[in-house]
């Protein structure tokens, strides 16, 4: 959001669903009435508006809620099967944040694939291979508590410490009994402990993108996860990857793992820049 006030002007347009009774509210009324004075609307998830009253565009991430409905709560999973296509479908513009999500958003959605722009997501400044590096040896895991980051999977793979990076999240997903779970940490903590692990693994068993292999890569951190994922396009060399379903891949991959070439990656401001490109196309 900082970035894109660099270019235009931004009417920041939110609902406070602070209680159950207040997301209930924002699914069934506000998001789908939603309007706001401004030349383009912007909806940077799939909720959003069903008829709206300017160009929409719509960010997403993945589809995870539509192929695997049963990682979610039963609220999202219905909810979503409703509202995601017909929001969608009424924009004038997709964002989708890699290639393998357009295919998604085409193939799941039937939105024609002229009216999707990818625009990978960005890593903050502060994820360089230059910098502070957490002590001791072990393999790091980020991701919130939730069933497709395959955390049980990766505990059960990993010779000796394992930390976890990643908020508590849903599904009943708690962290295992063999693991520092570390839960939420500032950027540049997280940053310091890319740089001091032995790896990352990021054996999700779907996603659209996968934020933290990229942020491992500007850091110069060996990187394990998930073969025929999006995050192959991340990453392309610069990880090792493993079958997410296998422990035993997983963990001979943790074995294999060599350190890559710090690369840059795409930063806000990037992001910021070629989405503005996409409102000027609908305005």
């Amino acid at each position: 959001m900082r970035a894109l006030r660099d270019h235009l002007d931004v009417v920041e347009v939110s609902y406070a669903a602070s209680s159950r009774l207040r997301t209930l509210a924002a699914d069934v009324v506000w998001y789908p009435r939603l309007r706001a004075d401004a030349d383009v609307l912007h909806c940077p998830t799939f909720r959003g508006p069903f008829r709206p009253a300017q160009p929409l565009v719509v960010t997403v991430h993945d589809l995870a809620v539509l192929r695997h409905p049963g990682w979610f709560n039963r609220w999202t999973s219905t909810y979503s099967r409703v509202a995601v296509p017909r929001v969608v479908r009424a924009a004038a513009r997709v964002i989708a944040v890699s290639e393998f999500t357009k295919r998604e958003v085409v193939s799941l959605l039937g939105v024609p694939g002229e009216r999707v722009r990818v625009i990978p997501n960005g890593v903050e400044d502060v994820f360089t291979a230059e910098g502070p590096r957490t002590e001791g040896d072990y393999v790091l895991a980020v991701g919130t508590l939730e069933p497709r980051k395959n955390l049980a999977r990766i505990a059960e793979a990993v010779r000796g410490e394992l930390r976890v990076v990643g908020a508590r999240g849903w599904g009943g997903v708690e962290p295992p009994p063999n693991v520092v779970w570390l839960g939420d940490v500032p950027d540049d903590e997280l940053a310091a402990l890319y740089r001091g692990a032995r790896c990352l693994v990021y054996a999700s068993l779907y996603e659209g993108f996968g934020i933290p292999v990229a942020e491992a890569l500007a850091c110069g951190c060996p990187i394990v996860t998930s073969r025929g994922s999006a995050m192959e396009e991340v990453a392309g060399e610069g990880a090792t990857y493993v079958d997410a379903t296998s422990v035993e891949s997983i963990r001979d991959g943790i074995e294999r793992a060599t350190r890559p070439a710090p690369r840059r990656i795409a930063s806000w401001p990037d992001v910021a820049q070629r989405t503005h490109a996409v409102y000027e196309e609908v305005a």
